[in-house]
């Protein structure tokens, strides 16, 4: 357990830019790297977390850790992601926007979020190597990238995705059988009372105390939310947003995009602002609360998910899943990660030199991120 958390708690401090960079951190360190699983297992967890509530990049983490090290394993790999996300937004908290402000602050986090773009073309241009090998399965990837850069949201999401199940199913059916899991669903059903519980009874008891009303606020959020960070900051608004001013909200949603690790501890620092009495009890109930929903449904399914895979006809349903992932990946590493990171030709140049130092120089991703917060001290001071 202590090794599979050391793994996570490392790529907790240099896992910038939002989900879809994550998706490739964890592949550089688990595919490539320590080989924990294959790309095809490795893009069906993925797949996974796209059909469920809750942080897509820590659901995949929390997945690796469960594969690795069982239920104990899990909760290691999440705690080991988080934490670092959880200790800078406390310190940002205690800091609020004095901080933000400063023009090395914003260097440093621009040069991060163009490191997410090397990060995320990387995944891409290695998962696209093992999925998207036949004429079916690149039309399968153009499509969902072309639909996901036309029509954004998680309906759509979820809707190219079915249809990339469905198509699957009759073009891979022939294409070889999958080893047979011998995993049971043994944890299937317990997580999921527990959710279905904490959903209904949580609007009953939310009254009784503050820390029960953050703990029901932030587990309701968690429980219907897709995707990111970003995808969580209406629903939040709407159902905190009066206890809060609008310059705290949006300082510390700023200050979640500044910080590595999963952006679903914005609720650290909002915790904090809605509990002045024990801001930190605040800021660790909502942490938790938010995080909570997504890993139950995560172990409702993860058994019979890996079962269901040994059935031919879901296993080439996977396949164009599979191709699909890597069109969902293209569309992220335009919008929101390039758009948002690249401003001119100089940063492009900086992606390109980026590219070469990971590919090709093979550079750790530590020496990366050091290489790249320098780059951002330097662009401070012009």
């Amino acid at each position: 357990m202590f090794s599979i958390f050391k793994i996570f708690f490392a790529l907790g401090w240099v896992s910038f830019g939002g989900p879809a960079a994550h998706i490739g951190y964890f592949r550089k360190t688990f595919v490539e790297q320590k080989q924990w699983l294959t790309d095809e297992e490795y893009a069906q967890l993925v797949a996974l977390s796209q059909f469920l509530p809750g942080p897509g990049s820590s659901q995949v983490g929390f997945a690796l850790g469960y594969k690795q090290g069982g239920i104990g394993g899990a909760f290691a790999a999440f705690f080991g992601f988080t934490l670092p996300s959880v200790i800078l937004m406390l310190a940002l908290a205690l800091l609020s926007s004095s901080l933000l402000e400063t023009s090395l602050f914003i260097a440093i986090i621009h040069a991060l979020k163009l490191l997410a773009v090397v990060v995320v073309a990387d995944a891409i241009a290695g998962m696209y190597k093992n999925f998207c090998q036949t004429k079916q399965s690149i039309g399968l990837c153009l499509f969902v990238a072309v639909a996901m850069l036309m029509f954004s949201g998680i309906a759509a999401q979820i809707v190219v995705l079915l249809l990339c199940a469905v198509l699957g199913s009759v073009w891979f059916k022939q294409q070889g059988q999958p080893e047979t899991s011998s995993v049971k669903g043994k944890l299937s059903v317990t997580p999921l009372v527990i959710f279905v519980a904490v959903l209904l009874i949580g609007p009953f008891v939310a009254s009784q105390t503050p820390i029960l009303k953050i703990f029901h606020d932030f587990f309701y959020a968690g429980s219907l939310v897709f995707g990111g960070g970003h995808v969580v900051l209406p629903l939040l608004q709407n159902l905190i947003g009066d206890q809060l001013t609008t310059d705290s909200f949006l300082t510390g949603y700023a200050a979640a995009q500044a910080v590595p690790g999963p952006m679903f501890t914005f609720a650290t620092y909002l915790g904090y602002e809605l509990l002045p009495q024990q801001p930190i009890v605040g800021a660790l109930v909502a942490t938790m609360a938010v995080f909570l929903p997504g890993f139950l449904l995560v172990l409702c399914v993860i058994n019979n998910w890996q079962a269901l895979a040994s059935i031919p006809r879901v296993s080439a349903a996977l396949k164009g899943v599979n191709a699909g992932v890597v069109g969902l990946l293209i569309a992220a590493l335009y919008q929101p990660i390039f758009v948002s990171a690249v401003s001119g030709a100089q940063d492009f140049a900086i992606v390109l030199i980026g590219y070469f130092l990971l590919k090709q120089m093979k550079l750790p991703i530590v020496a990366l991120v050091a290489s790249f917060i320098g780059y951002g001290v330097l662009l401070s001071f012009f």
